[in-house]
């Protein structure tokens, strides 16, 4: 599992460090986050291997466990931490369709944050 970071990453602690504790808001700038990532990876801006590095790192997988404690969120880091390893694991054509079935996953769990705290 590739959790490397660079100091161009996006560090989600910095992100919500102003804003006051409130989970729901924090839980709707990461969905909105993240769908923005999802984005440039459908668009080709950015690679499986520099969303993990820039998104999808260590440091924010631990920020979502200890801070936002929402088992949708993790589960966003979860699948977008796995993403390079699919082009690893399986032949490129098999790899593409499961990399684009991640992509749409991540997508639904970043709307279903973001319905579910409008809702709210």
């Amino acid at each position: 599992m590739r959790q490397s970071r660079t100091k161009n990453s996006l560090k989600l602690q910095e992100l919500v460090a102003g804003a006051p504790y409130k989970t729901d808001e924090n839980l709707r700038l990461f969905a909105t986050i993240a769908l923005g990532v999802v984005e440039s990876l459908e668009d080709g801006v950015l690679t499986a291997d520099n969303s993990v590095r820039e998104f999808f790192n260590g440091e924010n997988c631990l920020f979502v466990k200890n801070r936002l404690k929402n088992k949708t969120a993790s589960e966003i880091m979860g699948r977008g931490v796995q993403l390079p390893d699919l082009f690893d694991a399986l032949p490129a054509e098999t790899a593409h369709r499961e990399f684009q079935r991640q992509l749409r996953k991540i997508r639904q769990l970043s709307l279903k944050l973001l319905r579910r705290k409008r809702i709210a």
